[in-house]
């Protein structure tokens, strides 16, 4: 008879010896995590008469409206093809805000599962990311299809695109740890959040230009670049930035550019998992 992998008990008070066992741990749990994705995905299309067809046309009606209010309304000439260049911003940030907003209550919306059943609790984050993830990819198609209408510029370094896909699932898995671990213990975590990711969209160059932001402030006698502190301050301006690149303005991604915002990405990652980590084990007593 096959022996079944052994595997590591969690204890609230001493929790695990590294996060090299926790990582093999999680790894064991990978069947779990892909269950609890396919659970998500069909909670949110539950009932739902057109399903994941809405992960088609919410993009699209989006950028409709923009396209309306900033194409029409408030025209500017300086944008060429408009559509596209909202889009290439607008589906990346729909994944990082739908996985941001939904990962705050991970934990706490599962209690009844991590209270009596034992399994990595950093599957809940990652399995809602994971499961957003499914929804960006099926809007990607719409991306693609308007960037053939429009005959847009490919760019011929379109290859690097997997990768910028990574470095925006690493920099949001990092996000999703800290939110859905801080809200276990401080529940207003969610109301803060809807205003912080107002204001996060609209510091973010999705439906306008980095040129129209001002190129220096000065501040005490102190003259900064604003626009690079915009790029340095908010990983989400890079990332669009480098789906820009590749997909509108038919570019190459500058390497050290890309490497930066990678580096930034994966100490998010890093960062949200240890803290993660440091407190899941006093989450059984919190929800």
């Amino acid at each position: 008879m096959e022996q079944s992998t052994p595997v590591r008990v969690f204890t609230p008070a001493g929790g695990y010896t590294g996060m090299i066992d926790r990582l093999r741990d999680l790894y064991a749990y990978r069947e779990l995590i892909y269950n609890l994705v396919v659970r998500e995905l069909k909670a949110r299309y539950k009932n739902s008469a057109l399903g994941f067809v809405w992960s088609l046309l919410n993009p699209l009606a989006m950028m409709i409206v923009f396209t309306i209010v900033f194409g029409l309304l408030l025209p500017n000439s300086q944008i060429e093809k408009y559509p596209i260049f909202l889009l290439c911003g607008l589906i990346p940030w729909n994944f990082f805000s739908s996985s941001v907003t939904g990962s705050v209550g991970g934990i706490v919306n599962n209690g009844n599962l991590v209270k009596k059943v034992y399994f990595p609790r950093e599957a809940l984050p990652i399995a809602g990311v994971l499961a957003n993830l499914v929804n960006f990819l099926l809007a990607f198609t719409v991306l693609f299809a308007v960037l053939i209408i429009f005959r847009a510029n490919f760019s011929p370094w379109l290859w690097m695109l997997p990768a910028v896909i990574l470095i925006q699932t690493a920099f949001i898995l990092g996000i999703a740890f800290f939110l859905s671990t801080i809200n276990v213990f401080y529940r207003d975590t969610i109301m803060i959040m809807d205003v912080v990711m107002l204001a996060w969209f609209f510091l973010t160059p999705i439906f306008y230009t980095i040129e129209l932001v001002p190129a220096t402030l000065e501040i005490g006698g102190v003259v900064l670049d604003l626009r690079r502190l915009v790029y340095i301050l908010n990983p989400m301006a890079s990332i669009i930035n480098m789906y820009r690149d590749l997909l509108y303005w038919g570019y190459r991604t500058d390497m050290d550019f890309f490497l930066r915002t990678a580096a930034t990405a994966f100490v998010v990652l890093i960062a949200g998992y240890w803290f993660f980590t440091r407190y899941s084990g006093r989450f059984g007593e919190e929800v």
